[in-house]
């Protein structure tokens, strides 16, 4: 029995949230195909609206077919803009433009610090997510992994470019912000989380339909008519697929396995995004994704709470 002092065992997961830890890191991942074919028409900001706004309207939908009783009031509102805000708009922004600097695999990597910046915060703020050598070397397994997945490619293209890289740890941060709060409307149904959420994130990015497409050009709300039947179907996919269903299983698991179980999401999405590239468009996978996914597999062993009693803790 363990004694009043002793470090406290990392929660477990069942095997539900594992099934559904790996159907949301597999989507996540595959988000990068759609949005890789949407951003040929439809500038980053604009098509970041345009993802939640149909992701938020899909749900709106649902609920009214279903019977769905949501429950939003006035009052609800700024609570769910700021969870809209550092869960949406500030990663996805920082990320995105991020990306225009620095190559993705490094974004990927320094978006991976999400799992250890929100131990650190549950650290501070949760009676029942305590930080654990476990936990920590296990974040720290995830980071390398993704690491030698992305490959040498992924930092040889910084050019020593500082503010991009601040402004991924930034958005990982936003992330970490993110869970903390969704763990403490527990009052709301996880329904209600990803409708709330998604709703607030599009009023709050509503301007950019009055951005112009390109400087000198007009807004994107007229350009909304130029774009391929092909980019809307893949912003279709993203938004209700990628997005709407996604944060419905973000939050059942932020409310059944915690805050930092959920965040190992950022290590499955590039392992999955690799995966997804060589089952569906043919490409090779190297030594180093073999290496980076075992790192990344004995990372999410180890916090699943399979291996912590043998490794840091003796027995009594």
């Amino acid at each position: 029995m363990r004694t009043p002092n002793a470090p406290a065992l990392p929660k477990q997961m069942t095997l539900l949230s594992w099934a559904l830890l790996l159907t949301l890191g597999t989507l996540w991942g595959g988000a990068f195909f759609t949005a890789k074919i949407a951003v040929m028409e439809i500038p980053a900001l604009p098509l970041v609206f345009l993802r939640v706004f149909f992701a938020a309207i899909a749900l709106w939908l649902y609920a009214a077919i279903a019977g769905i009783a949501l429950r939003l009031t006035i009052k609800d509102i700024p609570i769910f803009l700021l969870l809209g805000l550092i869960n949406n708009v500030v990663p996805f922004t920082l990320l995105f433009w991020s990306q225009q600097y620095i190559p993705s695999g490094l974004a990927a990597v320094l978006n991976a610090f999400t799992p250890i910046f929100t131990m650190l915060l549950a650290q501070l703020a949760t009676s029942d997510e305590r930080l654990t050598a476990a936990k920590l070397v296990a974040a720290l397994f995830g980071i390398a992994g993704v690491a030698i997945l992305m490959g040498q490619d992924a930092f040889s293209k910084s050019n020593g470019m500082l503010l991009p890289q601040i402004l991924c740890l930034t958005a990982a941060l936003s992330y970490a912000f993110a869970f903390m709060l969704a763990k403490r409307m527990q009052q709301y149904s996880t329904y209600t989380l990803a409708t709330g959420q998604l709703s607030a994130s599009t009023l709050i990015l509503s301007p950019s339909l009055f951005v112009g497409w390109a400087p000198g050009q007009s807004m994107f709300l007229f350009e909304l008519a130029n774009i391929s039947l092909t980019v809307w179907i893949a912003v279709a996919v993203l938004a209700i697929v990628c997005t709407a269903a996604c944060f419905l299983i973000y939050f059942k698991l932020v409310r059944d396995a915690g805050s930092t179980n959920t965040s190992l999401v950022t290590l499955i999405i590039p392992l999955s995004a690799i995966v997804l590239g060589y089952v569906f468009l043919g490409e090779q996978l190297q030594q180093n994704h073999w290496i980076g996914g075992a790192f990344i597999f004995f990372a999410l062993l180890l916090i699943s709470g399979k291996l912590p009693r043998k490794l840091f803790w003796k027995r009594a």
